[in-house]
């Protein structure tokens, strides 16, 4: 497991810059053999903070919000950035050079507020910010100060976020700098409800699970036998709302009040693509030969 945050510096900027919004071509070291997930349409985003690629994220201009963030997993030392939201200036101006800025006092840029989720759509909501790729999973001040842009968040409910989701955060990043001995490649993403979709002030889409991947080819095959099935792939898809029906994700009735109806479920990859083949009507194929 590399000790470094894994990133791309900018050395150079030209006007046809290759961060230009819609090509991965920049982040591609962010996915496993360079390969991003199939089956789903976006923007993508390689997210660029003070001049370095961190993470790539594949986001969806008219819900607001991401699909699917993609990342390296490095073992994460520190404290928790403080919250410092930031925003992605290229998707309202083509023509930024793409790097993430955080949002400044005072009114918003229109085009902005048009063009993704700003501060004041969460602000008095019922839902908290809840990362895709989570600041828990890297190492570097800088690498985790990243992950606080707003095209890397979804609503999601406090209950969720701040207890069964966060569980699973945990155990992914114990269960990965105990056992995996080369690169991490995860994948985090959201499953939207099938009708009847929920948002925030009429202009954040609201997702009804949240999903996770990850993919290490490279493990000590000396593992417990409890987390057999947790390498080289290893999937869950939790709850964000507790009035869903329990086909995808069984609610644990003995679970505490407050976190009743946000359970998350751990599964094999095979099934995660299932459930997202079903509710997306097309094959998502999350990691290339599925991490073979």
């Amino acid at each position: 497991m590399s000790g470094l945050c894994t990133s791309l510096l900018i050395l150079a900027f030209t006007t046809s810059s290759l961060a230009d919004v819609g090509d991965f071509t920049p982040c591609l070291q962010f996915f496993y053999r360079s390969w991003p997930p199939k089956g789903l349409a976006g923007t993508p985003i390689c997210q660029r903070y003070n001049n370095t690629y961190h993470f790539a994220t594949l986001y969806s201009r008219t819900r607001r919000s991401p699909w699917l963030s993609a990342y390296l997993y490095t073992v994460p030392t520190g404290k928790r950035p403080k919250a410092s939201w930031k925003y992605e200036p290229q998707l309202a101006y083509p023509a930024a050079d793409g790097n993430m800025m955080p949002f400044l006092p005072g009114p918003v840029d229109q085009n902005v507020v048009e063009s993704q989720a700003v501060e004041l759509d969460y602000i008095n909501s019922t839902y908290s910010r809840g990362h895709l790729n989570p600041s828990l999973h890297h190492q570097t001040y800088q690498c985790r100060s990243s992950t606080f842009t707003l095209t890397n968040v979804v609503p999601q409910k406090k209950w969720s976020n701040d207890g069964p989701w966060e569980n699973l955060e945990q155990t992914v990043n114990k269960t990965l700098a105990a056992y995996c001995l080369g690169e991490a490649y995860i994948v985090t993403g959201i499953i939207p409800y099938q009708k009847d979709e929920h948002w925030i002030k009429n202009r954040v889409a609201v997702p009804e699970y949240l999903w996770s991947a990850y993919c290490c080819p490279k493990y000590n095959h000396t593992i417990p036998n409890r987390l057999k099935d947790a390498f080289p792939t290893f999937a869950a898809i939790g709850r964000n709302d507790p009035n869903s029906t329990e086909e995808i994700v069984p609610i644990d009735k003995t679970a505490k009040k407050q976190f009743r109806g946000y359970d998350v479920r751990q599964m094999s990859l095979n099934s995660l693509e299932m459930y997202l083949k079903d509710r997306f009507n097309t094959v998502v194929s999350v990691f290339n030969e599925q991490c073979a």
